[in-house]
């Protein structure tokens, strides 16, 4: 399977591209600065683009079977880094006939505002709201783009993300309003799951909350 990642040289997107190769896929990273990535790697390309110019992400696309998307942003920043960015994916997807997309969104608004209950005092209603309000509504935008899309997607929503191992122990398709998740998750552990999700149909068209 030959696998494009976009947001490749972000946190969670280097654990998608590690843990590709190790599994022996082909993998194209997708990156504004190259030198964010420091893999060498037989089955590894770099492509070099800015996901806003839609013309540069269709020319990444080259018989792939399959994206990945982790495209983020700094919180709170005026940017739609996520929706537009996913749109112009999207858009050359269609126009390549590449069917298999997995997108990497977050826990907790829309229909997953139940999980802030999870969450502490401070995160609820300080953090939220003004420093990661402009985000989740990029993330909302986002994906809702990505379901009016004809392409087998699946929108996979981590908890609150850490630097920690993969352990390949953790939980998903939970109802939002479940009290005994934890609402965090490590980098590697959204990895391993996204990447699963590449031969699975579990959660085909579906989105899916993720947390230890």
């Amino acid at each position: 399977m030959k696998l494009l990642v976009f947001g490749a040289s972000g946190a969670t997107g280097i654990q998608v591209v590690e843990q590709a190769l190790t599994l022996g896929r082909a993998v194209t990273a997708f990156v504004r600065d190259p030198a964010k990535i420091e893999i060498k790697n037989a089955n590894l390309a770099i492509v070099q683009g800015d996901i806003m110019d839609e013309s540069t992400v269709r020319s990444a696309f080259d018989n792939h079977d399959a994206v990945i998307c982790c495209l983020g942003t700094s919180p709170n920043k005026v940017e739609t880094v996520r929706s537009d960015g996913t749109a112009n994916i999207l858009h050359a997807m269609e126009q390549t006939d590449t069917r298999r997309l997995i997108t990497q969104t977050s826990l907790g608004y829309a229909d997953g505002k139940a999980t802030l209950n999870r969450s502490p005092w401070i995160f609820k209603h300080i953090i939220v709201p003004l420093f990661l309000k402009k985000a989740f509504e990029d993330h909302e935008r986002q994906e809702e783009i990505v379901r009016q899309s004809p392409v087998d997607w699946t929108i996979v929503r981590p908890g609150g993300l850490t630097n920690g191992e993969r352990s390949g122990q953790y939980r998903h398709g939970f109802a939002y309003d479940d009290k005994t998740i934890k609402s965090r998750i490590s980098r590697a552990d959204v990895a391993d799951f996204m990447l699963k999700q590449l031969t699975s149909k579990e959660y085909s068209r579906k989105t899916v909350g993720l947390s230890y």
